[in-house]
This record gives C-alpha cells, structure tokens and sequence, in this order.
C-alpha cells in the first residue's frame, strides 16, 4: 500500500507541472482525498517543500543519475523528486518507505521499467544524505541557486539590487514555511476579542508585528473553528493587510476596489469607511466574483457591493465618483514565493514586461474615476521594479494630474514580510 499522502502529493505534483493549477488549487483539490487531518497536513508539506526545493533536490540526483534528468521521463522525474525530498529534509519519515513507496508509485505511474532506477538512484540518495557534497561558491548566483533553490536569473537580480547578504536573507526566508495571518472583520469584532475566542477554541494566535489588526496562528485549525464560519476574520497575508492601511479612507468615503477577490482589503476599506461610507468590490471572472461574494457574505460587510465588470474598455462609472480607487493589480506574483514557491519556476524575466502593459492599461482605466483630490493606490505582490516603480513612473508620467504622495515596500531581509509594493497617487483638484 503506498502512503495516502505521497499518492496524492505525486497527483498534486502532476497537476502543477502540467500547468493546470498553481500549489493552492492543487491542495484543495487533492485534499479531499484524504480522509486523515495528518495525511491532509502531511500533503500540503510535500509538496509544498519538493517545489521549495526543487533545484537543490535537482543537483543531489544528477550525481547519481546517468543520464541528463531532462531525459528522464516525466512522472519519473516527478517521483525522485518527491522521494528526494523526504529523505533530505524529513529525516522524521524512514527512508525504507519513501524508496518502498516510490517504487510502487514508478508502477503505478505506468513506468514499471524505470522502478529498478528509481530504487537505485534513491538508495544511494538515502545512503549519503548525511554527507552530501554541494557546489562552491565561486559562482555565487548558481551557488544560491542550487543552496537555496531559487532560479538563477531571479537570484542575479536581487544580488545586484541588494548584494549578497541580504539576498541570501531573502532566499532563506523564502524556504521557511509561511504561518497563517488572521485579518480581523472589524464589523464584528476586535483583534484582542478575537484572539480570545479563538484560545477558547484551542488556537494559540499573537498580534502581527506590523499589522495593526492581524493575528498570527501560533498552534491550531483555525478554520475549524466557529469564529471563521461566523465571519470573524479572513485570512490574509499580513504584508496584504498593510496595503489597505496605508490607504486609509476618511470614514464616509466612496471607495471602488478594483481587483478585489477573495475579499480581504475589501473587508478592511468597508471597516475604514464606515456606515456612512461605502465600498463597491469588483472582479472579472465569475468564478473570483462568486468568491467575492461569499467572503463579503460570510462576514456580513454592510457597505459593500460586488460588481462583476470587463476586462477590457472602460469601467460602468461615472468619471470622478470614488474617493478612494484601489488597483491591486495582477502580478508575476514574485513577492510570495515564501507561500507559493511554485511561482518562482513559472516565471521569467521575460513575462515582466507583459504584467507591466497589463497593469498600465488596469491604472488607465481607474483613473478617469478617481475624483479630482482623490487618491488611487497602486498595489502588487511582485518584488521587480518593472512592475512597481517602472509602472508607476510611466503612468504619472502618461497622466501629469497624479502624483506620487507616498511609496510602501516591504522585503522580506529587512521587514520580514513578503515583498509588497503600494503606491498613493493623488488626483490634482
């Protein structure tokens, strides 16, 4: 019998690979499966850390592969590397059955020929683990990028905006496993009423650093538990939470939140504006305005609306209506690598410039309905200036009536936080 949570994981591996789903996509669907909460936990663990640490994983096996892994079949690859994982960073799980399970997943995955390498290969992986040999650093971008599993062309970026030893700060941050940020629905309730409830409950949470009403998940299912089914809070990145704090809306404000799915800032701005003020929330696929929907439903926001609206052409609003409009704009998504280190292997430098058109034309369209005097807030989870002050700068640039008030960056050696990026811009009366 092979292990639940490994056959999952190989499926969950499969579906990313074949670019069907990202790393959150793939859990929930795989999760399901998994009738123990330990399996379900132990799932996202794999492979969340196989694609962590991939290209480390990567360079043990090519010493003991004879051949180019690129020449090796697929799902084969996808087995040793899942395999490769466990016996290096899970010294917890005995090596017996990970080579055990892995041979039967080799046959499973129709490749029965190649179960004799993979118990091979494995073997000697096991066999070494505790005195393996890594490359020097006389190249330091590919020794990074192998040490600490990073693709080199993002690597060589950062070394040469913020030199090695913050870089390599970075790196490690970025391969340790993220905790899980409350955002407290502020309608509801407060952050110190909450952390109580949730203790009741047997969650152990404490306050964000940075965040003025987050709360950090110390021990516990949080999920589980009645606060989150009567809409006591969202989850929500605490780098994510200060994007809507340095927006802060008068109360009464108009506020329009552009890309708004699932609904966290949205939560935040209707909490800042109040009941005289009101929040319109928008999305374009339905499946992210259905999201939308049921977050703001489930946290009974009073203020807000969801409105579903094109991708292209201009908004349904009137010129100068909003107070306040927040971009939060699709992104390489490069700043949350620590989250979602999938990402990091599906970008390239060249698709920078393809997000960057993208979020010229979003900020084009928002800011003939930004009222004169009024502020729009450009924001992104992406770490490259191509996509943050290079937008930025083109835009205000393209539309002399905004200009930049205040600049908000978080990094992750210096904040420890991902790396978000927020703009104010204000409109000329």
């Amino acid at each position: 019998m092979i292990a639940p949570a490994r056959r999952a994981a190989l499926d969950a591996l499969a579906l990313i690979d074949a670019g069907d789903m990202d790393l959150g996509a793939a859990i929930a669907r795989l999760r399901p499966t998994l009738a123990d909460e330990r399996d379900q936990a132990l799932l996202l663990e794999l492979v969340a850390g196989t694609l962590r640490m991939r290209n480390a994983i990567d360079y043990q096996l090519a010493e003991r592969v004879s051949r180019p892994l690129q020449k090796l079949d697929d799902a084969v690859l996808r087995i040793l590397r899942l395999s490769g994982y466990q016996l290096l960073y899970q010294s917890r799980l005995p090596a017996a059955a990970v080579i055990n399970d892995a041979v039967h997943l080799t046959r499973r995955a129709g490749k029965s020929s190649a179960s004799g390498l993979t118990n091979a290969v494995l073997r000697a992986l096991s066999r070494n683990r505790h005195r393996l040999s890594w490359p020097p650093r006389d190249s330091i971008v590919d020794y990074f990028s192998i040490i600490h599993s990073h693709p080199p062309w993002l690597v060589e970026r950062w070394i040469a905006r913020y030199g090695e030893d913050s870089t390599e700060r970075w790196l490690e941050f970025n391969n340790r496993p993220a905790t899980m940020c409350l955002a407290v629905n502020r309608h509801l309730t407060t952050r110190d009423e909450l952390a109580k409830e949730l203790a009741a409950a047997g969650v152990d949470t404490r306050p964000t650093k940075h965040a003025q009403s987050g709360l950090e998940v110390v021990e516990g299912r949080a999920l589980s538990t009645d606060a989150f089914a009567a809409g006591r809070f969202v989850v929500q990145d605490e780098a994510s939470q200060l994007i809507t704090e340095i927006a802060a809306p008068a109360a009464g404000s108009r506020v329009l939140d552009l890309c708004a799915s699932p609904g966290g800032k949205t939560l935040a701005l209707s909490a800042d504006v109040g009941p005289a003020g009101a929040v319109t929330a928008c999305d374009v696929r339905e499946s992210r305005v259905r999201l939308l929907s049921r977050t703001l439903e489930r946290c009974r926001v009073p203020n807000a609306t969801v409105i579903s609206i094109p991708t292209e052409g201009p908004l349904p609003f009137a010129n100068d209506t909003f107070d306040l409009v927040l971009v939060d704009a699709p992104c390489s998504g490069l700043g949350t690598v620590r989250r979602d280190p999938d990402i990091k292997w599906r970008r390239a430098a060249e698709d920078l410039p393809r997000f960057a058109a993208a979020q010229m034309e979003l900020l084009k369209r928002a800011a003939d309905v930004v009222k004169r005097g009024g502020t729009l807030l450009y924001a992104t989870c992406s770490s490259e200036p191509e996509e943050n002050d290079d937008v930025v700068a083109a835009f205000t640039q393209a539309r002399a009536e905004f200009a930049l008030l205040h600049r908000h960056q978080t990094l992750p050696f210096a904040d420890g936080l991902e790396a978000f990026f927020g703009a104010i811009l204000r409109r000329a009366v």
